[in-house]
């Protein structure tokens, strides 16, 4: 995401002045005292500072960058985390720079598709006001709609993007393992639930009341049962979970109760 973000900064004329990456794992902070004084006039001469190292290194960066005795009060630092708010750049508090962080809130498995994709996202932002206002105008520049997120609110904030994004793809592998596994063409099964999955997408778009169509959302108690009796024992344990927040949006669609009486009772069925 930082090579992304950077490239597409550059495409619409920010000077991106230095950028450090490492294509190998190593504990916080490792590996970047090579070429300190080279760092550290970068970092002067730069008004935005952005980390985008893993979580887990966010905070080593930060001790780097202190270590230096580059970041000042002028500065604004920002991370990529959507999980981590601003302390966990607290080694640079004693600078007086501005800190907080930058979010976008999209799959790029890509850099070099980053313009386009970040182009109409959104990007969740945090930080001290100074920061905010920087993160908003970097968001704006690539494309993006910032939304202020509240501090407490960003590992649930993070765990939902996980949800719609990380787990959306599990969710489908396990989708075409099935079906393969059941005798589906394995040459046109992909393209068959792919092209599913992008009518629900497009459907979501009215929001999910709206979206939700198929057996639980029609009360059809024994197509549930039968979906039930079809998968393996941890397949369908996995049904039952995402069945039981799947009747939850019917009932609110507007689903008869007694119709989701029934459809509760096949998802917990053993």
């Amino acid at each position: 995401m930082g090579a992304g973000l950077g490239l597409a900064l550059t495409a619409q004329g920010v000077e991106v002045t230095h950028l450090v990456r490492s294509d190998r794992p190593a504990p916080p902070g490792a590996g970047l005292s090579i070429g300190e004084p080279a760092w550290g006039r970068a970092v002067r001469s730069a008004r935005i500072v952005l980390i985008a190292t893993p979580d887990a290194a966010i905070e080593g960066a930060a001790s780097v960058l202190a270590g230096l005795g580059a970041v000042e009060r002028a500065h604004v630092v920002l991370h990529l985390s959507g999980l981590h708010d601003r302390s966990v750049l607290a080694p640079l508090e004693p600078s007086g720079a501005a800190l907080g962080s930058l979010h976008p809130l999209q799959a790029v498995a890509d850099p070099a598709t980053a313009e386009r994709r970040l182009r109409g996202a959104y990007a969740g932002i945090e930080g001290d006001d100074r920061a905010l206002h920087a993160a908003e105008r970097l968001a704006s520049l690539a494309g993006m709609h910032p939304v202020r997120i509240p501090a407490s609110a960003k590992p649930s904030y993070h765990a939902a993007a996980a949800i719609t994004s990380n787990l959306t793809v599990a969710l489908f592998a396990t989708a075409l393992r099935i079906a393969r596994d059941a005798g589906v063409p394995i040459d046109s099964v992909e393209r068959m639930y792919l092209g599913l999955l992008r009518g629900t997408v497009e459907n979501l778009s009215a929001g999910p009341a709206a979206a939700l169509t198929g057996a639980i959302r029609r009360g059809d108690a024994e197509t549930v049962r039968r979906h039930l009796a079809a998968l393996r024992p941890e397949d369908a344990k996995l049904y039952r979970v995402l069945g039981r927040a799947a009747l939850a949006v019917a009932r609110e669609a507007g689903l008869a109760e007694a119709a989701a009486g029934d459809v509760e009772a096949a998802l917990g069925d053993s």
